[in-house]
Order: C-alpha cells, then structure tokens, then sequence
C-alpha cells in the first residue's frame, strides 16, 4: 500500500513542440527585454497541426487547456509554459465579474440608490444658501518635513587630500562662454536621434536634458541649455573636470565633503575634486562594500548616489554614450559611438568605409563647430549634421524616429508642462479661495462674482491643458502615461482635478480644494525621487490592459484624494463654528460632507472594478487571477476601508458628518500605501521601485499626530453646536 499527497501528473491529449523561443530585446541592448515569445506547433491528430506564437498576455488556447508564457531557459534554449484547464469556470468567472461591474455601475446612475439620494439632498442643501453661496475658507498647508541622517559607523573616514587652487568661477564662466555654440546650431544637434543605454530611441535634446538633470538636478547650466552644455562637453572634456556640476545633497552628502576635504556649504562639485594627486578615484574603496549590501544604509547609499554621477559624467566626457551611428542590418538594430567603434565594434562592420565614417566624422565635425565659432560661419558644420540625420534614417530606418515626433518631444522638454503646471494650479487656487473669502463679508458684489467666475475658468483650462499634455507624452512614449512612478503621479494629478470639477458644479470649494491638492501632487511628481524622463515599458505593461487596468484603478485615487482634503475642510469648518455663524457653517458642512460621500462611493466603485479587472489581466498573463501580491491585497484592504466608511451611517453610534469626514481623513493612508507603499517599500509584481524609500516614520507619525489634533478639536466644537 503506497500513499502520496500532491501534485497530480496529468498527461495532455495533445502535444505541443517548441520551434523557437525569442527574446526580443529593446534596441541596441544584450538583455533588456521587451517582450518574451514561444513559436510552437500543436500536434494535435484530432483537430489538426498549427502552428502559434505564445507571449506575455497572449495565450495559447487548445481543447479547454490554456498555455501561459511563464519563464524561460537561460540560455534562451528552452520556454516553460504554465498551464490550466477551466474554460467553464473561467466564462462563469467572467460573467460575475461583468455582473458586478453593472451592479456598480448602476450605484452611480440608478433613481433610486443612495448615490441619487445625495444627489437630491445636495440639491436642497443648494436651495437653502443665500442668493450668493456662502464659503468661509480655511487655509490649510501641507508641510513636507524631510530629515535624513547619514549612516555612522564609527570609523573615521576621511582621507588626507592635497590641497589644490580650483578655477574661479569667472574663470569658469568665462570659457565655458567661449566653448558655447550659439542656440540656433546647438538646436539643431538637438534634433539628432541617439539610442539610450535601455534601448529608447530618442531626440539629443532629451538626452542632454537627462544627463544634466541627472548631474545637477537642473536642466541647465548658467544661462545655458541641455544642447549647448553637452556640445560642450564634447568639444572641452578636460576643461568640465573642473567645472562643478555634480550635485552633492546638503546634509546627506556631509560624509563625502569631508572625504573628498571640500567645504560644507560646497553644493556641487567638480570631477576633479573626487581624485587625488594620483588621479585614483577617491570614493573606490568605500564602493565594494556599498554595492554588496542588500540594502544599503544611508552611508552607503551616499556614496552610491555619488558614483553614479560620477560615473555618468566621466562617461559622457569620454563620450561613450553618443549612440548615434546605426550598424547596418543589425538584427537588435544596435546603435554605437565612436568610442565603441573603436573598442570593438569594428570587427562587425564588413565596410571599412562606413567604419572610417563612425570613427572619424564626429571628430571632424567638432574640429569644424570650433571653426565656425571662430568665423561665425556654421555652413559646413549644419551639413555635418545634416549628413548624420541623412545616415540615420538609410541604415537606421526600422527604429528611427519620424520628425514629427522628434519636433514634438523636443517641444515637450522645452515646455515642460507639468512641471509649470504646479505653480499655475497652486496661484489659480490660492486667488480662488481668497476671494471666496471676501465673499462672506460683501456676498452681494458682483465683481467678486465675476472674479471667481474667471478664476474657476482658468482652472478648467489648466485642467484642458493638463489634458494635452498627458496625450503628447502619450504620443512621445508610445504607451499609456501612467506607466511608472512619475506618470502615474501626474495621471492621478489629472484625475484628481476631473473629479474636483465634477462635484465642483454644485461647489466652488471644492473646485478651489482640489486644485489646491492638484498643485500638491504635482509638486510631489516634481521632487528628487520622482526621474521624469520618458522610458521603455516591462514586457508584462505592454499591453491594453494597462490602459484598462490600470487607467480605472489610479484614477479611482483621485476622488479618495478629494474625500480626503473636504474631509479637512469640513473639520476646519466645524473649528471656526462659533455661535454667530454656526447656521453658515452646517450649511456648508452640510455641503461639503455630501460631496465627499459622493466622491468616496465613486472612488469606491473605481477602485473595486480596477481591482477584479486587474483579477482577470492576471489571468490572461499567468493563469490565475488572485495571487495574494502585495498590491493586490493592500487594494482589498482598502476597498474594506472605504466600504466600512461609506456604511458608517448605518452604525448608530458612528454615524454623523464629524464621524464621517474624520474617518474619510483616517482612510486615507490605506490608499496612500496601496500606491506609494507597495511600490517603494515592499517586494512584488508591482514593486518596481523597491527600495526607494521615500519617507520616514518620523514623517508619517508626524502627519498621524496633525490629524488625530485636528479631529479632536474639530470634535468638541461639533459636539458643542451640531450633536443634539
């Protein structure tokens, strides 16, 4: 008698047979991949051979068996293939979740649900006010408290370095201003397409622009632009060892002054400051250790930060990264420098000619800008240009960008938008509420009227222009905009502001709050963590699901978001409620906690329905639809948070407007750590920046500490007018 307890061996009906597996990887890299795919033949004596192509998000379906591209061999031999047989369960599956997607749907248009209850006690709420809506603003700040300490372990490490007299800066500025080409050329150059090292095909503009961001968190130098520093660069390489352009954090960067015996207050520093009389690299010695921790602590962390500036401007000046020279019938369509050329590279091109042409003609090209600044004629250097551009698209042509979309990707770094965009939200919102303000005490003026009017438009069209500038970065990347940290920062932004401006109709604090919180968001997109810089999709993103997916379930943050801050509102309102006003103030807290409950379910809704279709985008991908990942679940925590607070009415002891927009505050981290925690913190299919830890306990016991002050006061005064 033999007992086993397991897995059952199933044996197919059919076969399938691997004629090839392809790893496709982005242009011009070795192992960046962008997508994974499995040629095979079913052999099937039945129904017949045939041939089919299985690849991320797109499944192989045969007699009720579904094959999943899962993982593969490391040698790029061999495919492994998960598998499952439920085409029934799957359909009923299907069909309830489609139930359910109507069912909720229908919470938000139906008569006679809760949702158009609101909808008609807003609408009496409104007939109450005066002719002229009364709104009594509260200022309210959100403060950003960020300390970080150098890790210490207690050994001394500073060095002995000479002393040396750096270049002043006149000095510097002084032959950097002759070393500049004018704008118009420098433009030019700008427009020359260049292979990044993740494979992303992009304008020298945008390059220049991340390579200085990068180096000095600025993009630009002076009075100068991205094109004309890295022309520069190119031209001048000795002469930027002694220019400081590396930036080095104030506090975090204390550790390295000291080693490198360059002053406290110093901000940015030179290549030549991190190497002794010896020209040895001073910071190699502490890099080992750094890059063998699993998690580096903050004292590694410096010194990492620092290599990798270090490193990329010694790379750029050595002028390694300048891919701009296709290699003829390449099959990864790999682009090279002419310092690859030379290392190597050489031996793969069969035309000598076309060889000389990448090892020389940039050289010649520079030998030929100096000219031209010399004598102010450009006229051999443009056809330089013009030559590389010409040689691109011949031999370059299956990723060569069009000049439509190199025009637009330049026009989208020089604009900047959503970078601009924060101030003109945070002015338009800060007016808004001052005169909202005024109103209370001259309700009757029809200027203040006009004002808010022509206030409330502008925010509407920064919102059209928010708008546009998600679809061209769109167009520029070629995928969704919400696709990584920064994107979907700006997505949740865009979806932040479109919700304010739906309840915003029957309230103008609520348009002035959310474009208040827009310009928060965006300034948060904006701080040093965030890269901005457009880039390639994982292969398990590229698909219509991240449009569907993940386009539902960002954006149900926004109305959360918004739930969040009327929440404050209306607490803040319940503070200044004194005897004189208290009959305003209900009805403004009235207001405000019905179009917060408005919000809350609509978010609700969103965030459930993103959820179960992220269910089934991960049954199309693996096989399974609930896989307890971090994200995963921490989305089924809050959708229970939130569907507690919404049925707090329901409660007796728990229901009323202070117990309702004290826990829409309260709620609010559980989102904040389904979309930033997850991601930064934890390990997972969607932690694509773990590790970065992006703020401290101190921070977030801080921000517990405001809001548990807030509630409490904001419940003695709501107890004190408004309970009985």
């Amino acid at each position: 008698v033999s007992m086993n307890y397991g897995s059952i061996v199933k044996e197919l009906p059919f076969s399938i047979k691997l004629n090839d597996f392809q790893a496709e990887v982005y242009p011009g890299t070795e192992s960046n991949y962008s997508s994974f795919a499995s040629e095979v033949t079913v052999l099937d004596e039945e129904e017949g051979d045939y041939d089919y192509r299985i690849f991320m998000n797109h499944v192989l379906d045969h007699q009720g068996y579904r094959f999943f591209q899962s993982s593969y061999d490391p040698d790029l031999l061999g495919t492994k293939l998960s598998v499952n047989h439920d085409r029934w369960g799957t359909w009923v599956t299907y069909f309830g979740y489609f139930l359910l997607y109507f069912g909720l749907m229908a919470i938000l248009f139906d008569k006679n649900t809760r949702f158009a209850d609101l909808k008609r006690m807003l609408n009496k709420v409104k007939k109450k006010k005066q002719e002229v809506l009364t709104i009594l603003f509260i200022g309210f700040g959100i403060f950003g408290f960020a300390q970080e300490h150098s890790a210490d372990d207690g050994h001394d490490h500073s060095v002995e370095v000479r002393e040396r007299e750096a270049p002043s800066k006149e000095e510097i500025d002084s032959v950097i201003g002759a070393n500049i080409t004018p704008k118009a050329h420098s433009d030019e150059f700008g427009k020359l397409v260049i292979q990044d090292y993740s494979g992303r095909m992009m304008p020298m503009n945008t390059f220049a622009s991340e390579v200085l961001r990068k180096l000095s968190k600025l993009d630009h130098y002076e009075d100068y632009d991205a094109n004309q520093i890295l022309l520069s660069m190119q031209e001048s390489p000795l002469f930027w060892y002694n220019v400081p352009i590396i930036y080095l954090a104030k506090k975090k960067g204390d550790t390295i002054r000291n080693l490198l015996n360059v002053p406290k207050d110093q901000k940015y520093l030179s290549l030549i400051d991190f190497l002794d009389d010896d020209a040895n690299y001073l910071l190699a010695p502490y890099l080992e250790e750094a890059n063998k921790a699993a998690v580096p602590n903050g004292y590694q962390a410096q010194f990492k930060e620092a290599n990798q500036r270090v490193s990329l401007l010694y790379s750029v000046l050595e002028r390694q990264p300048l891919k701009i020279f296709p290699i003829p019938d390449d099959e990864k369509n790999t682009w090279i420098s002419p310092k690859e050329y030379r290392e190597g590279y050489s031996e793969k091109i069969s035309d000598t000619l076309y060889g000389k042409f990448i090892e020389n003609s940039f050289d010649y090209y520079l030998s030929e800008l100096y000219k031209a600044k010399q004598t102010g004629d450009y006229e051999t250097a443009n056809r330089l240009l013009e030559g590389f551009k010409k040689n691109q698209k011949q031999e370059g042509s299956e990723v060569m960008l069009s000049d439509k979309k190199v025009e637009t990707e330049i026009l989208y770094n020089k604009y900047d938008i959503f970078k601009k965009l924060f101030s003109w939200y945070l002015y338009a919102g800060t007016f808004l509420f001052i005169f909202l303000i005024v109103q209370i005490f001259k309700s009757q003026n029809r200027i203040l009227d006009v004002l808010v009017k022509i206030l409330i438009g502008i925010v509407i069209a920064l919102f059209l222009l928010h708008t546009v500038g998600l679809i061209v970065r769109w167009y520029v990347s070629g995928h969704a905009p919400w696709s990584d940290a920064y994107e979907s920062m700006i997505y949740l932004a865009w979806a932040t502001m479109f919700f304010g401006l739906a309840f915003g109709r029957k309230s103008n604090l609520t348009i002035a709050a959310t474009t208040f919180v827009t310009s928060m968001i965006l300034m948060i997109a904006h701080w040093n963590w965030m890269d901005p810089a457009i880039a390639n999709l994982q292969p398990v993103l590229d698909s219509y699901w991240l449009m569907i997916h993940v386009a539902v379930i960002v954006a149900s943050y926004g109305p959360f978001t918004l739930g969040m801050i009327l929440g404050v509102t209306a607490l803040l309102l319940m503070i200044f409620t004194t005897k004189a006003n208290k009959d305003k103030m209900l009805l403004n807290i009235r207001e405000l906690t019905l179009i917060n409950e408005m919000a809350l379910t609509v978010g609700l809704v969103m965030l459930t329905i993103g959820n179960f279709l992220g269910g089934m985008w991960a049954n199309e991908s693996w096989g399974r639809y609930w896989g307890w990942d971090p994200k995963e679940t921490w989305a089924l925590i809050s959708i229970m948070v939130y569907a507690f607070v919404i049925h707090m009415r329901l409660i007796p002891g728990l229901r009323g407007r202070w117990g309702f927009n004290f826990a829409s505050i309260l709620a609010f981290p559980s989102i904040m750590f389904t979309y930033f925690g997850v991601n930064f913190y934890l390990s997972g299919l969607h932690s694509y920046q773990s590790g970065q830890q992006i703020a401290s306990f101190e921070i977030i016991a801080i921000g517990l500490s405001i809001v548990t002050v807030l509630g409490i006061v904001a419940y003695f005064k709501y107890a004190r007018y408004y309970k009985k």
